[in-house]
C-alpha cells in the first residue's frame, strides 16, 4: 500500500506540473516575462519559505546549522535546474512543443534517475538485484512511452498548424539535450539535500513534509536564474516593459495576478506531492522518484491535452499513438512498482 501511495502522490504532483501552464495561457496584455516572474515569486520564493516557516520551530537556526558548503551545493544544483528551465523555451522554438518536450524530458529522465545512484556507488544494485533490473527496465519502457507520446504530439502539431516556423533539428536537438541535462539539476539538488531532510526529521517534522525545507534553497537557486533572465529581458528589450504591464487597468491587473499566482502555486504543488511520493518509496530505491515524476508528467500532459480539447480535429492515428504511449508509460510505472516491491 505504501508503494501504491507513493506512485499515487507522484501522479498528483505530475498532474499539477502538466496543468500549471494553463492559467498562464489565459493571461492577457502582459509580457511572458512579467507573468513568469509573478508565477515564480509564488512557486520559488513565497510558498517554499511560507511552508518552512510553518514546519520549522527555528527557521533561521535550521539553515544556519546546515553549513555553507551544503547550502551552496544545493543552491548551485537549483541554479543548474534554472538554466535548464530558461533554455526550455528555445528548445520549443526550434523543435516544436511536443517533440521538444519529449527529447528534453527523455534526457532529464535518464540523467536525473541514473546519475545519483551511480555517484552513491549503487551502480551494481541496478544490474545485480531484481529490484534494480526492474527499475532499469522501467526507465527504458518509460523512454519508449515518452518517445511515442512526443511523436504523436509532433504529428498533431503538423496537422493543426503546419511545421514549426523556425524548425532546426540540429540546433533544436542540441538545445533539448542541454535543457534535459541542466533540468536534471533538480534531481541532483533533491539528492544533495538529503542531510537537510534528515535534520528536519530529527526535529520531529512529519516524514511527508521533511523534504520541504530544502526547497527554500533549491528553488531559491533556480529563482535567481529565472528572475534574472526575466528582468534582464524586461530592461533590455524596448518592446517589453514591466512598467507598461503594471499600468494596465485594475481589473486586468487583478485577473492576470490571480492567474499567474495560480500557475505558481500549481507549479510548487508538483514538488510538494513529489515529497509525499518520495516519502513512501524505500530509501534504497530513492532514485526511482525522478523517473516516476518525469514519465508521469508526460502521461498527465497527454491526458490534460485531451481534456482541454487540444486534439480535436486530429486524425485517428496520432490519437491512437498518444493512447499507446500513455499505456506504455503506465506499464513503466508498474514495472518500477514491482521493482520497489521486490
Amino acid at each position: 500500500m505504501s508503494i501504491l501511495a507513493g506512485i499515487g502522490w507522484h501522479m498528483i504532483g505530475a498532474a499539477s506540473a502538466a496543468s500549471f501552464y494553463a492559467p498562464i495561457e489565459k493571461v492577457r496584455r502582459w509580457s511572458w516575462e512579467t507573468t513568469w516572474a509573478i508565477a515564480g515569486l509564488f512557486s520559488w520564493i513565497l510558498l517554499p519559505i511560507g511552508v518552512s516557516l510553518f514546519l520549522l520551530p527555528d527557521f533561521h537556526g535550521f539553515y544556519a546549522s546546515m553549513g555553507s558548503h551544503l547550502l551552496l551545493k544545493v543552491a548551485l544544483f537549483g541554479a543548474m535546474w534554472g538554466v535548464g528551465n530558461v533554455s526550455y523555451g528555445l528548445t520549443m522554438k526550434h523543435l516544436g512543443m511536443s517533440l521538444g518536450i519529449g527529447v528534453a524530458i527523455g534526457v532529464t529522465l535518464v540523467v536525473g534517475t541514473l546519475i545519483p545512484p551511480l555517484l552513491h556507488g549503487q551502480a551494481a544494485n541496478l544490474i545485480t538485484t531484481r529490484s534494480g533490473q526492474l527499475t532499469l527496465a522501467g526507465v527504458l519502457v518509460a523512454l519508449l512511452g515518452v518517445a511515442i507520446v512526443s511523436y504523436a504530439g509532433h504529428q498533431k502539431e503538423v496537422q493543426l498548424s503546419g511545421e514549426v516556423r523556425e524548425f532546426n533539428v540540429k540546433l533544436g536537438l542540441l538545445l533539448a539535450v542541454l535543457c534535459g541535462i541542466f533540468s536534471s539539476g533538480m534531481s541532483f539538488a533533491i539528492d544533495a539535500a538529503k542531510p537537510m531532510e534528515a535534520a528536519a526529521l530529527h526535529l520531529g517534522v512529519n516524514p511527508l513534509y521533511a523534504a520541504l525545507p530544502s526547497y527554500v534553497i533549491i528553488m531559491g537557486g533556480g529563482a535567481v536564474i529565472n528572475l534574472s533572465y526575466c528582468f534582464i529581458r524586461l530592461a533590455a528589450l524596448k518592446r517589453l516593459s514591466l512598467r507598461a504591464d503594471l499600468a494596465q487597468p485594475t481589473a486586468t491587473l487583478a485577473r492576470n495576478g490571480l492567474l499567474a499566482s495560480a500557475a505558481g502555486i500549481m507549479w510548487y504543488l508538483q514538488f510538494f506531492f513529489y515529497a509525499w511520493g518520495a516519502a513512501n518509496v524505500p530509501q534504497q530505491l530513492s532514485y526511482v522518484n525522478w523517473m516516476l515524476h518525469m514519465s508521469l508528467y508526460v502521461l498527465c500532459g497527454g491526458l490534460v491535452g485531451l481534456a482541454l480539447g487540444e486534439w480535436a480535429g486530429v486524425a485517428r492515428r496520432p490519437v491512437r499513438l498518444l493512447w499507446a504511449g500513455i499505456l506504455v508509460i503506465i506499464a513503466a510505472a508498474n514495472l518500477v512498482g514491482l521493482g520497489m516491491a521486490s
